[in-house]
């Protein structure tokens, strides 16, 4: 490309010169037909996308500054930013409009997952709490002191180790027999 010549093709675009709009589309042909070659965007033919290069080519001519005179990369950057684009606006509106969408048709309520807790659950939550609290019972008062400091105030077994000054591998060999222990005394209904 010779630069020069496109950027008088260029100001003369912005003077709507017709024949030098048709030439500046000619000079960057081979780009367009190369850039849209190698894009898939859903629901695009090449043609589609050739048509939107154009309109940003012709949108990078309305907004170039004469006196930078680097019209070739500017609008080579801002063709491929707009398919780049493109491609990012389909691929949000195919999320958007696929069959996980909400659909609103007469059964739409159906759809909406539910935010009251059933009966079922609620009961099975008490019963979950009251089983663990009879496991808790089982336990000693050095187990007790692990499971509060490791599980209630959310603290590392790392920091329980450094606080009980032992081996950080007792410390978790510890952890997991209490919790065996635990899950032990939990009867399972089925």
């Amino acid at each position: 490309m010779n630069f020069d010549y496109i950027e008088n093709l260029v100001r003369r675009c912005k003077n709507n010169d017709e024949t030098a709009k048709e030439k500046l589309t000619d000079e960057f042909k081979p780009l367009i037909y190369n850039i849209s070659k190698k894009t898939f965007v859903d629901g695009y033919s090449i043609y589609d996308i050739q048509q939107e290069c154009y309109k940003s080519l012709f949108k990078s001519v309305s907004m170039y500054n004469l006196e930078k005179h680097r019209f070739v990369a500017y609008a080579t950057n801002a063709i491929k930013n707009n398919v780049n684009d493109l491609i990012r606006k389909m691929n949000f509106r195919s999320s958007t409009d696929s069959n996980d969408a909400l659909s609103y048709h007469d059964n739409f309520e159906e759809d909406i997952p539910s935010q009251e807790i059933s009966i079922e659950a609620s009961l099975c939550e008490i019963c979950d709490y009251e089983d663990l609290k009879l496991a808790l019972k089982t336990l000693n008062k050095e187990e007790i002191e692990l499971i509060n400091f490791v599980f209630y105030k959310n603290h590392t077994v790392k920091e329980y180790a450094y606080f009980k000054d032992m081996c950080y591998s007792t410390a978790i060999l510890k952890k997991k027999t209490i919790l065996r222990k635990i899950f032990n005394s939990i009867p399972v209904y089925y």
